[in-house]
């Protein structure tokens, strides 16, 4: 009678653990101790052969039946209604069985297979009633969490219907007040914006005044120099007519008087060129009538290339790189606003020397050396401009936005992110088309193409 011994046990354990009682814990919590020793007491009686087996049958069927009685009769227990009715039959079978074993020996001899083959359905029964009771039990939890999940539901969607609803209060009186705000901030913004696209255009008139100022030093010092040269001349000619006739070398005042005319022609030639700088510089800077006329879109190109390249440079010492200018001999001149295409290019060159010569990319490449393109091609009725740099280029995920207004990638207070979406409405007013080709880490061509008119 072991393996019922150790089933009371069990039984009586799991009561223990999964009882519902709501009062006299400790007195219930006492008598299952007082089972459970019960039954470890006739396990080792019966190990130990001290008590006659007819006297131990008896103590084990009436610890099942005080058992079961516990587990039909106290509400607590109704959890264990289970486990005796998956073994109840093999315990009357086995009980049956010991008790004529013990009583009727001889009997039992002859009834003995008959009682092993019980025994075998009866286990058989209490495996299929328990794995059954675990599958419905499983169920049952799933149920019951399933109705707890649906009541905490319902429980959140009351709770969150409260809320939306005095959410959506709160949001119509704020949609009402932000509508107010909207349009009084509509006209604000469309007045910020007239005064951000001429903020625009004189960041770029003041680039182009920089590099103009920068360009017109040059031809400046050649007449300071030459200048003073000259004057030095004078005073050595004022120093040989001084001397009496006979000690005058005339052979010196001719040279030092050839060389006087030869300074006063390079004067002229670079005060010329002074000359010119400084009405490129009034044509360039005057908004212009809007009228298109022909030009040699070469010049223009070389003439805003320098102006940007000396720009920058007048305005950051530390700024180094490099152009290059490859253009087209047989380009054929355009009927353009020389004005504004020359601030599309001042536009797109100043960005390209940004991005080649941005000091953070320049340390990450130090044997890259930042170098601007700009190259023209002639395509039939259209001519090409295009504008390259060998920076870092420009990532996949902006390159759509960047024609936007207002988007830039230069930090805050360095750009106002409206010169290349500028650019882009001054190339389709022309009838042209601005376009970007780029790569991350594989540098930025930005292509201008124009129609030549004829």
């Amino acid at each position: 009678m072991i393996l019922e011994n150790i089933i009371s046990i069990f039984i009586l354990n799991y009561l223990r653990k999964n009882r519902d009682l709501t009062a006299d814990f400790a007195k219930w919590e006492k008598l299952l101790r007082i089972g459970i020793g019960i039954g470890v007491a006739l396990i080792f009686l019966e190990v130990t052969h001290l008590l006659p087996g007819f006297l131990l049958t008896v103590l084990t069927i009436a610890l099942f039946v005080a058992l079961s009685y516990l587990v039909y009769r106290v509400p607590g227990f109704s959890k264990g209604k289970s486990f005796v009715y998956a073994v109840l039959p093999y315990f009357i079978i086995t009980s049956a069985g010991q008790l004529i074993q013990n009583l009727a020996p001889d009997f039992f001899g002859k009834i003995d297979t008959y009682f092993e083959t019980a025994e075998f359905f009866a286990f058989i029964w209490a495996i299929s009633v328990w794995w059954t009771g675990r599958k419905q039990k499983k169920a049952l939890d799933a149920e019951r969490l399933k109705a707890l999940e649906k009541e905490k539901e319902f429980q959140m969607s009351q709770a969150l219907k409260a809320q939306l609803e005095i959410q959506v209060a709160e949001r119509t009186a704020a949609l009402t007040r932000q509508k107010e705000e909207l349009e009084t901030t509509l006209s604000e913004l469309k007045a910020a914006q007239s005064q951000l696209i001429q903020a625009e255009k004189m960041a770029s008139l003041g680039e182009l005044t920089a590099g103009i100022a920068h360009e017109i030093q040059n031809p400046l010092n050649f007449v300071n120099n030459f200048s003073e040269v000259s004057n030095e001349l004078i005073e050595e000619i004022e120093e040989e007519r001084s001397k009496k006739q006979e000690a005058r070398d005339e052979e010196l005042i001719d040279e030092i008087l050839k060389d006087i005319k030869e300074n006063l022609g390079k004067i002229a030639h670079h005060g010329k060129r002074a000359d010119g700088i400084v009405k490129g510089m009034l044509q360039h800077s005057r908004t212009g009538s809007g009228q298109k006329e022909l030009t040699d879109v070469n010049e223009l190109a070389d003439e805003f290339l320098r102006l940007s390249y000396h720009g920058l440079r007048a305005k950051d010492k530390s700024f180094n790189a490099d152009f290059k200018m490859d253009f087209d001999a047989s380009l054929p001149k355009v009927n353009i606003v020389s004005q504004d295409i020359g601030r599309v290019l001042l536009n797109l060159i100043n960005n390209a020397f940004y991005a080649c010569g941005n000091s953070e990319y320049r340390i990450k490449n130090p044997e890259l050396k930042p170098t601007v393109t700009v190259s023209t091609k002639k395509l039939g009725k259209k001519i090409q401009i295009t504008v390259s740099d060998n920076g870092p280029g420009i990532p996949e995920d902006i390159k759509e936005k960047i024609f936007q207004p207002f988007f830039t990638t230069k930090p805050t207070g360095q750009g106002t992110g409206l010169g290349l979406s500028l650019s882009y409405d001054i190339v389709k007013a022309h009838g042209g088309e601005l376009n970007v080709e780029s790569a991350a880490g594989r540098g930025t061509h930005f292509v201008i193409t124009l129609p030549t008119g004829h």
